[in-house]
């Protein structure tokens, strides 16, 4: 098993009624932080993959079905939850992260985060890569790494978000901000994401307008409440 088919292995054991209530509290967190979303939205379907991309590394929702989970499925939790997260531009298959200055490698792009990267190209987005030693990644293969004569699979997960393209240069200007204030990867990626979630609800708005050092630190958008119903909207 790749760690495509464990994160989706993953999700799926989420469907079970006994992890709704962990479910429900990861999502609340989640709005929290990014910005609220409901099936009625046109984002919905980018924020929700998001969600569980988030719930399956940062969140390590994988521990709370490990039992459940085959052993080549339960060696992909610990690098799953070491996820690379960034602010990516693609070159080819190479990932360029502008807030960390890293470039990676990928090895294997889901289907459906490969036609993104297609579509979207130029555009920046926030996603997180997986890494490992000795093992397959599952998905379309995109190329191969090694390290010390073993295979090293690096996998682009689904859940990627992308930005605006007319919003770079504002997003210039808030990765400054953030890097003078030592602030952390998730708290400047986060704020991203409310302010693309900001921008996407606002009509005849430049994106300079949602994108701005200041709203760094605003809070987001305040969920609706939503009871504990095995993990949907």
């Amino acid at each position: 098993m790749g760690a495509l088919e464990t994160v989706a292995r993953i999700v799926e054991l989420a469907g079970a009624p006994d992890h709704a209530a962990h479910i429900a509290e990861m999502r609340a967190l989640f709005e929290e932080r990014t910005g609220a979303f409901a099936p009625e939205d046109a984002w919905f379907e980018e924020r929700f993959r998001a969600f569980w991309c988030d719930a399956v590394t940062r969140a390590k929702f994988g521990r709370a079905v490990e039992g459940d989970l085959a052993p080549e499925e339960r060696g992909w939790l610990q690098p799953l939850e070491r996820a690379h997260r960034g602010l990516f531009r693609a070159e080819g298959r190479l990932l360029v992260d502008v807030w960390s200055g890293a470039e990676l490698a990928v090895t294997v792009v889901e289907d459906v985060s490969g036609a993104e990267l297609e579509a979207s190209a130029g555009q920046l987005f926030d996603a997180r890569v997986v890494a490992r030693v000795g093992a397959t990644g599952g998905g379309a293969a995109a190329g191969s790494n090694t390290v010390a004569g073993a295979p090293l699979v690096a996998v682009l997960l689904p859940g990627a978000l992308f930005h605006p393209r007319d919003a770079a240069g504002a997003i210039d200007a808030v990765l400054a901000a953030g890097r003078a204030r030592a602030l952390s990867t998730d708290h400047v990626l986060d704020a991203l994401m409310r302010m693309e979630r900001a921008l996407r609800s606002l009509s005849r708005v430049k994106a300079g307008y949602a994108y701005r050092a200041e709203a760094l630190d605003l809070p987001a958008a305040p969920a609706p409440v939503r009871k504990a119903a095995r993990g949907l909207p």
